[in-house]
């Protein structure tokens, strides 16, 4: 008979912010192995019509795009889902009633979700309307917890019916615990925290990481749904190298 601890481990998926508002960095992402993409409308200026702009070019570029919604208004939820991204990520969830009513507004059948047929979710109409209330109904919904209310509820949040996740916001947990930073002890355990509610209630533990290395450490963990840094850091990353390596060239 198999027990939890026969289970395999969820396949590591890896992808990055994306902070500029450019379908090209979408479409050279495509290009790449990265499993997804999260466009972050919460400290990025995605609008309504940069986030359409951009879910295009995730489906020219066959690259799955989430988004980081500034708030889990109703009407934000709404429409973020209905052009088409795979999930939200839904920041500064402190409760398992914020986490229920952030699913309901998600979700047709038992939410509060309004339906039409002609969005880019539906297909521009040719979904029938149970397949479009059925995809729209797969969505993820990743609640980022990174506050000490959110931890304390941590649990609870994590067995919330239609949670899909639980995405660690060390940054900012690190300042809601008045610690110096993401690498504190402090922040560690209650990273580990997190991940151990996520796993334990079936869900995918997800995080920010800075690099590789990182993602290695949580990853064996549990962790299973990293964001490696973003765009920016990419590029600037990358372009720097450029510029040491001919800087040494040129000594």
């Amino acid at each position: 008979m198999s027990n939890a601890s026969d289970k395999a481990a969820p396949a590591v998926q890896v992808g990055t912010f994306i902070k500029t508002v450019s379908p090209h960095v979408v479409e050279i992402l495509g290009t790449t192995d990265m499993d997804f993409g999260v466009l972050d409308a919460e400290h990025a200026p995605f609008d309504r019509a940069a986030l359409d702009l951009m879910m295009l070019a995730g489906r020219a570029a066959r690259l799955p795009l989430y988004v980081r919604v500034a708030d889990w208004e109703a009407s934000t939820i709404l429409s973020t889902l209905d052009l088409g991204a795979a999930g939200v990520v839904v920041p500064h969830v402190d409760s398992a009633e914020q986490a229920a009513q952030i699913v309901a507004r998600a979700r047709y059948h038992g939410g509060v979700r309004g339906f039409s047929s002609s969005p880019r979710a539906a297909g521009y109409g040719t979904m029938s309307y149970q397949q479009a209330q059925a995809a729209g109904d797969a969505t993820l919904v990743m609640c980022q917890i990174e506050s000490v209310e959110g931890l304390a509820d941590v649990e609870r949040i994590a067995a919330v019916p239609g949670v899909g996740g639980l995405f660690v916001g060390r940054a900012d947990l690190a300042l809601s615990m008045g610690e110096e930073g993401s690498r504190s002890p402090a922040v560690l355990e209650a990273t580990a925290r997190i991940v151990r509610a996520a796993l334990a209630a079936g869900k995918t533990a997800a995080m920010f990481v800075a690099n590789k290395a990182e993602r290695d450490e949580f990853a064996a963990q549990g962790v299973s749904w990293f964001v490696i840094g973003s765009d920016q850091s990419l590029l600037r990353q990358g372009a720097q190298a450029v510029a040491v390596a001919g800087n040494r060239q040129r000594g």
